[in-house]
């Protein structure tokens, strides 16, 4: 914003569209910091899924027989 000398007030002096900027940078800060919180509890709660499945995994492939009998048809 461009002001004669004579016209020229003391400070700053700030043009909507910069403000509006400045507050839109602030926003996708927040946005930023939330973004991260949500991921590391999301990262945490997928470990903890991830760690219970493989116990369960691990323990069917220790005893395949055992699973492959419950998935055998009645033959009789």
């Amino acid at each position: 914003m461009m002001t004669c000398p004579s016209e020229r007030n003391h400070g700053i002096q700030w043009i909507a569209r910069n403000h509006s900027e400045d507050l839109d940078f602030a926003d996708h800060l927040n946005l930023l910091s939330h973004t991260h919180r949500q991921t590391q509890i999301k990262r945490t709660s997928v470990a903890a899924a991830s760690s219970s499945v493989s116990f369960n995994s691990e323990r069917k492939k220790r005893h395949p027989q055992i699973q492959q009998r419950e998935h055998q048809p009645n033959h009789t």
